[in-house]
């Protein structure tokens, strides 16, 4: 089956799950395909689903994610022999596990096509990754608390796992004390996580900073510190890769290791 062929079956599929028999005609390029796949996705709940359309979804989404995969050995590290800074998308990352920041329900994105990373993540792992975060949630019977951690499977992800915390949301500046402290917590608790777990690597993305509102500058000197004084206290030979998105976040992280260097 063609990657064009098995997203028409899938947008298929979402489309009778939401609309019943009404016809819905598609375009024919794997691009526009790929928009209205992710769009439906977003929004579908975690309810489940047939083992043929997971069967479809995974091939296609296994050839979707080989594209530009960046494995954890191909990186230099920036600080020690363990502390490394990469710049690029962290689902395309081979690495023990990648940390999503995550809302408190754990089930990622639910608007269609956002370009936070809780949609993404969500998006490329597949629909696998919202029904174990569904169970997460309902087995511990509440949301999940600013500043902890929970794992899953990636899934069809190029890492093994999927690390999900969830960082302060700023609503004013400056940031108070115990919005500074519940941002360090959720690094520590996902590094304790790893180590739990006994994983070799993990990266993280720039957690809070996002729709959540944590100052940049800010937040990096938290989540550099963090992890350095965690590593020290523990005696962790955990490989920590700080991914960032933009050149502002690049900057920032490149300024605040060299003077840990």
């Amino acid at each position: 089956m063609l990657q064009k062929d098995r997203l028409k079956y899938l947008i298929e599929h979402l489309h009778w799950e939401e609309h019943g028999d009404v016809p819905v005609q598609l375009p024919d390029t794997e691009d526009e395909l790929w928009k209205i796949y992710r769009g439906h996705i977003n929004v579908r709940p975690a309810t489940p689903i047939s083992d043929e359309f997971i069967e479809i979804q995974n091939d296609m989404l296994q050839l979707y994610n080989k594209q530009d995969i960046t494995d954890m050995n191909e990186l230099s590290p920036c600080l020690n022999d363990d502390i490394y800074l990469w710049q690029g998308d962290i689902t395309t990352l081979r690495v023990d596990a990648i940390v999503n920041a995550a809302n408190s329900q754990l089930l990622g994105c639910f608007e269609a096509n956002h370009n936070c990373i809780d949609n993404i993540i969500h998006t490329k792992a597949g629909i696998q990754l919202r029904l174990a975060c569904a169970k997460v949630i309902e087995e511990q019977g509440k949301r999940e608390g600013v500043g902890k951690a929970k794992m899953t499977d990636a899934f069809n992800l190029p890492s093994k796992y999927v690390i999900h915390t969830v960082g302060p949301q700023i609503r004013k500046t400056p940031v108070s004390q115990m919005n500074r402290d519940l941002l360090a917590r959720a690094y520590y608790s996902c590094l304790e996580l790893a180590d739990q777990y006994q994983l070799s690597s993990i990266a993280f993305c720039c957690i809070s900073t996002g729709v959540f509102g944590f100052p940049q500058a800010e937040a990096s000197k938290i989540a550099i510190d963090t992890v350095l004084q965690y590593k020290q206290a523990h005696h962790s030979d955990l490989k920590v890769v700080f991914n960032v998105f933009t050149d502002k976040d690049a900057e920032l992280y490149e300024e605040e290791l060299k003077r840990n260097g």
